[in-house]
């Protein structure tokens, strides 16, 4: 083992130990599935937005920032950054649910309007999401340890998770959300470090197409436009994000929610510096050559600022599984810490199997993106009383866009553009456009019925 990869070693596992440390334990139901010993206790803005933040800038999403902005220039980071509208959505959406429709979880929602079975469905589709998040995020520490396939990579993948996992077992959501705030200090920190080194790298070059990309839907574009239609469903689809809408009053849920896409959007462009500087310097989708080529100070802080954002996704997806297994679905029977543990181990478990089989790291967010599409209407028309076959035919034009996704159905001849994204704007614009006439058809024609 050479000296740098010793020193990434005792970083790795140096910064989980102090994690575990800090994380307080949960000695009750509230802690561990709620983050709080009351159910009335109020988090402020600060713990909120932190949580919402770094729980969403994953490993893979710094990972997808570089390499777009690699690609693309400037313009593949703000694609990227479009995403991070969910949190306005989702913001806005889940504070009406709450205020105007006094519901108390997505899942008493879903279940009040559109019955268990629609509540099922939902629940498997947010299941797919956790399931995704875990290997898309330890591939990305593992390949900072060795190649795809090598001892060290598998190694680094199972030291990380089950580090990790160790320290939200130990107090659930209230341990997720006391070291989101470190987390999220040590990520800006670390951020400023990076952008410190990369900055002066642009210094005397022209801000030319090669720094800003070029503005067509050839080029880049397209998936700017993908990400803004897709940040109309995506975010109901992630429990991280939705089951935070519900834990603290709803102003204060509201105000964080709307930081949190303001803070996101500049984290993940500023971030995409590194891929635009990796592009003008000929590594375009090396972010590992490129890391170690800027010395092993500034390598060091990549490593630290990749383990910082994957184990805040790690925790925060642990917690949520947990509280999506034993308080929503299986709400009927006993809740107790012990299930909730279980069910963290059995995310851990089920969710690594893909790092064997060399899984693409960003159809983790386009494809399953697309499958949820038809959430748009069910949750940003909430307070339109449709029918519950409504929730179902939305939803199943969205899961059958999916698969055309990923089985390619759709002739190329029906894009609109021939940029690398051309496939996924067009099913997915067309999906969502479907997914509201379907989801309003039954509605209207029951009112036309009932006018004859």
């Amino acid at each position: 083992m050479t000296s740098e990869m010793a020193i990434q070693w005792a970083v790795l596992i140096s910064a989980l130990l102090i994690f575990f440390f800090l994380a307080p334990r949960a000695r009750t139901i509230q802690d561990f599935f709620f983050g709080s010993k009351d159910s009335n206790h109020a988090l402020n803005t600060l713990v909120l937005t932190s949580g919402l933040v770094i729980s969403w800038i994953f490993a893979k999403s710094i990972t997808n920032a570089a390499g777009l902005g690699a690609t693309f220039g400037l313009l593949g980071g703000i694609g990227y950054a479009g995403y991070y509208l969910s949190f306005l959505v989702a913001g806005f959406v889940l504070y009406k649910l709450r205020t105007k429709g006094k519901w108390t979880s997505i899942h008493h929602f879903l279940t009040g309007r559109y019955g268990r079975t629609a509540t099922q469905v939902f629940s498997v589709l947010i299941s797919i999401r956790l399931f995704n998040e875990i290997w898309s995020n330890t591939m990305v520490i593992g390949s900072f340890f060795g190649e795809g396939g090598s001892s060290g990579y598998y190694v680094a993948i199972f030291v990380f998770t089950g580090l990790t996992l160790a320290y939200v077992l130990k107090g659930g959501l209230k341990a997720s959300l006391f070291t989101d705030v470190i987390q999220m200090f040590l990520f800006a920190l670390f951020l400023f470090v990076i952008l410190a080194a990369v900055l002066p790298s642009f210094s005397g070059k022209p801000l030319n197409t090669d720094f800003w990309g070029t503005w067509s839907f050839d080029s880049g574009l397209d998936f700017l436009v993908l990400a803004i239609v897709q940040s109309l469903s995506y975010p109901f689809h992630d429990p991280v994000l939705t089951d935070r809408a519900f834990i603290t009053n709803p102003k204060t849920t509201r105000r964080s929610y709307i930081w949190a896409a303001i803070l996101g959007m500049i984290f993940i462009v500023l971030f995409s510096l590194v891929g635009v500087s990796m592009r003008l310097s000929g590594h375009e989708n090396e972010l590992m050559g490129f890391a170690k080529g800027m010395g092993i100070p500034l390598f060091m802080v990549i490593n630290l600022i990749m383990i910082t954002s994957a184990t805040s996704t790690l925790d925060s997806s642990f917690s949520s599984f947990s509280k999506l297994l034993v308080v929503d679905i299986f709400k009927s029977r006993k809740v107790t810490i012990k299930a909730g543990r279980l069910a963290m181990i059995a995310l851990a478990v089920i969710g690594t199997i893909p790092v064997f089989f060399n899984a693409e790291i960003l159809q983790a967010t386009t494809i399953s993106g697309t499958m949820v599409i038809g959430l748009a209407p069910v949750f940003i028309l909430w307070n339109l009383e449709v029918p519950k076959i409504s929730f179902f035919l939305s939803v199943g034009v969205g899961l059958l866009c999916g698969i055309a996704q990923t089985i390619h159905l759709i002739p190329k001849s029906w894009f609109w553009t021939s940029g690398k994204y051309a496939d996924l704007l067009f099913i997915n614009c067309i999906g969502t456009i479907l997914s509201f006439i379907v989801f309003i058809l039954p509605y209207l024609l029951l009112r036309w019925r009932k006018s004859q």
